[in-house]
C-alpha cells in the first residue's frame, strides 16, 4: 500500500473533476481568471501527479478580458466517452449582486494534450455544468445549477437536466429540474453516475466555505424523484471546526481498475486565529465503500482524512516542493499562468535577451486588463520565493518586481521604481480590499546600476521581504517583516463584503503608466518549501 497525504494537489486547485481512462487518471481543476483555462493533472497510481497541461489555450475558447476577480472558469467537468475527452466549463462574467452572468461551453479532444475543439455554447441558465453519458441508450445529458436572481427566492434553485444532441451540437428538449437540494442549501456542482440500476446524483452543498459538504441522492429514473442518502452528507468538516482540512466539498467519484472507489474533493487549510486559508481551495482524495445496490459511504463517518492508503507501491512525494526557472527555454513552463489573456510578444519575451524573462509594463495590478505578469501558485504554508531582475525606470510611473498576489485589490508588491530625481528605489505597496498603502516609508534607495534580488518568505501567514543588491560589499537587508499575508485569501475578501474563490500567487510583473515600453529583465525565479 501507498500512503497519500492530503491535499494531493496543494495550493489553488479547486473544484476537482476526475476520470479514469485505461491506466491513467486525469484530474481537472477550475482556473477562474487565470490563463490558460482548466488545469489538468494525470497519474497512474493516485499517488504521484504531474501537470499534463491545460484545455483552454486559445482566445476563441475562452475570452476573459475584463472579467471580475474570481470570474472566468468555474467548475469544469471532465469525462471520456466515444473515444474522446469531453470537457464542460463555465465562463463567469459577473458574480456580485443578485445576478450571475455565465455562459456554459463544451469542448472535446482525442487526447488529453489536445488539440481541444472550438467551444459549443450550451446555455446560460446557471453554473457548474456537467455532462452525463448514459450508456443504457447512448444519450448525453447536461446538468447544471439553476440560478434564480429574484429577491426573496432561493438563488440556488436546483439542478436541471437537459439532453445534448451530438449531431446538432446543441441542447434539445426542455430542461427538467430533478433535484431541489437538501436542508444544507446552496446546491451546486452536480455529477451523475449510473450504478446497479440507480442514477446517483452527487452535488456540492452548504456553500464553498466552512459549511461545505458532499451530498448524494439517487433514483431509479434519470429524471427522478431523487432520494437523499441516509448517510447524508457523504463528506464534510462543517461540524468539526478543529479539523485541519476545512471547506470540504464539491466531490467527484472515480473507480480504480480493481473496483475500489475514490472521491476527490476540494478542501482548505486555515491558518491562525482568524482561520484564513491563504493557499485557497485545494484538492484532496479519499476512498469510500460502495456495496452493490447500496449507498456510498466513508468507512468511518464523514470526516475528511489527513492520510489515506491506496493500493500499489508508489512512493508518495511532496507535490513540487521546489521550482526553479532560469528562463532558458523558448516557452514559459506550464506552471506559470497569466491573467485573463495569453502572453503576447508585445509585452513578454524569452528571446529578446536570451536567459531572461523580459516584461514590458502595461496596466497596474489594480486593472482587469493588460496585466504584464506571470504567476506561480503558492503551494505550501511555509515557503521562500526569490527573483533577480534588472530594471531602470525613468519615473515613478514605471515599476517592476515581485508580488504576492490574490486579486486586483489584495496583494503585497516589492517593486523597483524611482523618485522625482531619477534615483532608483524599492517600494512595498500593499492592497487590502481595495485600500492601498506604502509599507516602506521612506522607500529603500538602490544603486543606479546593477541587478536587484528580491526575496519573499512566508511562514504560516507571516510575510517578510528581503533585499539583495549585486555589489561586492552588499549584504541582504530585511526590508519589512511581520506582514499579515492571510489577507491574501478568500476569507479576508469575504470579511470585507466581497467574493473570492482563488488563492495566493507569487507573480513577476511590470507596470508602465507612461507607455515607454521599458524592459524589466528577470534572470531567475526560485520557489522552495521551507520547514520554519
Amino acid at each position: 500500500m501507498s500512503t497519500v497525504t492530503n491535499p494531493i494537489l496543494p495550493g489553488f486547485h479547486p473544484d476537482p473533476s476526475i476520470v479514469r481512462v485505461g491506466e491513467w487518471y486525469y484530474l481537472a481543476n477550475s482556473t477562474f481568471e487565470w490563463w490558460p483555462g482548466v488545469r489538468i493533472h494525470r497519474s497512474r497510481d493516485l499517488v504521484q501527479w504531474e501537470l499534463a497541461g491545460y484545455a483552454l489555450t486559445r482566445r476563441s475558447q475562452l475570452e476573459m478580458r475584463g472579467n471580475p476577480d474570481s470570474g472566468g472558469v468555474w467548475a469544469p467537468c471532465l469525462s471520456y466517452a466515444d473515444g474522446r475527452f469531453w470537457l464542460i466549463y463555465s465562463n463567469a462574467k459577473s458574480l456580485n449582486g443578485i445576478f450571475k452572468d455565465v455562459r456554459n461551453y463544451l469542448v472535446t479532444a482525442p487526447r488529453i494534450e489536445g488539440p481541444w475543439s472550438e467551444p459549443v455554447l450550451l446555455n446560460s441558465s446557471g453554473f457548474d455544468p456537467s455532462l452525463f453519458h448514459d450508456h443504457t441508450d447512448d444519450r448525453k445529458w447536461i446538468i447544471n445549477q439553476i440560478w434564480d436572481p429574484r429577491p426573496g427566492r432561493n438563488a440556488f434553485a436546483g439542478i436541471a437536466l437537459q439532453e445534448y444532441s451530438v449531431a446538432q451540437q446543441q441542447l434539445v428538449g426542455e430542461p427538467v429540474t430533478i433535484f431541489k437540494g437538501s436542508a444544507l442549501g446552496v446546491t451546486e456542482g452536480p455529477h451523475l453516475y449510473l450504478k446497479d440500476n440507480y442514477y446517483y446524483l452527487v452535488t456540492a452543498e452548504g456553500g464553498t466555505g466552512f459549511e461545505h459538504a458532499v451530498t448524494v441522492a439517487r433514483s431509479r429514473s434519470l429524471v427522478g424523484p431523487y432520494e437523499l442518502s441516509p448517510h447524508h452528507p457523504l463528506l464534510s468538516a462543517r461540524d468539526f471546526a478543529a479539523h485541519p482540512l476545512q471547506k470540504t466539498g464539491h466531490g467527484c467519484l472515480v473507480q480504480s481498475p480493481d473496483g475500489c472507489w475514490y472521491v476527490v474533493y476540494l478542501c482548505s487549510r486555515p491558518r491562525g486565529a482568524k482561520r484564513r486559508c491563504i493557499l485557497g481551495r485545494e484538492t484532496a482524495l479519499q476512498p469510500f465503500d460502495w456495496p452493490e445496490g447500496d449507498w456510498p459511504r466513508l468507512p468511518q463517518g464523514n470526516l475528511p482524512a489527513l492520510t489515506v492508503d491506496v493500493p500499489g507501491t508508489a512512493v508518495a512525494t511532496d507535490y513540487l516542493p521546489d521550482f526553479v526557472d532560469s528562463f532558458n527555454a523558448s516557452q514559459l513552463d506550464l506552471q506559470w499562468n497569466t491573467l485573463r489573456e495569453p502572453a503576447d510578444a508585445s509585452w513578454l519575451s524569452l528571446a529578446e535577451r536570451p536567459g531572461y524573462l523580459r516584461l514590458r509594463g502595461r496596466h497596474s495590478l489594480n486593472s482587469m486588463f493588460d496585466q504584464s505578469l506571470i504567476g506561480f501558485r503558492l503551494l505550501h504554508p511555509r515557503c521562500r520565493i526569490s527573483t533577480r531582475l534588472e530594471f531602470y525606470p525613468r519615473s515613478f510611473q514605471q515599476t517592476a518586481g515581485l508580488a504576492l498576489y490574490y486579486n486586483t485589490e489584495n496583494f503585497y508588491y516589492a517593486c523597483i521604481s524611482c523618485d522625482d530625481s531619477g534615483q532608483r528605489e524599492l517600494r512595498i505597496l500593499a492592497a487590502l480590499n481595495g485600500k492601498f498603502a506604502d509599507l516602506l516609508m521612506p522607500p529603500h534607495p538602490l544603486p543606479g546600476t546593477g541587478a536587484v534580488a528580491i526575496v519573499a518568505e512566508l511562514n504560516d501567514g507571516a510575510l517578510r521581504f528581503i533585499l539583495g543588491v549585486d555589489a561586492p560589499d552588499a549584504v541582504a537587508v530585511v526590508l519589512i517583516a511581520g506582514i499579515d499575508a492571510t489577507t491574501l485569501s478568500d476569507d479576508f475578501v469575504h470579511e470585507g463584503g466581497g467574493w473570492g474563490f482563488t488563492g495566493a500567487f507569487a507573480v513577476l510583473c511590470a507596470q508602465d503608466s507612461g507607455d515607454l515600453g521599458l524592459p524589466a529583465d528577470f534572470d531567475s525565479f526560485h520557489y522552495s518549501k521551507t520547514s520554519c
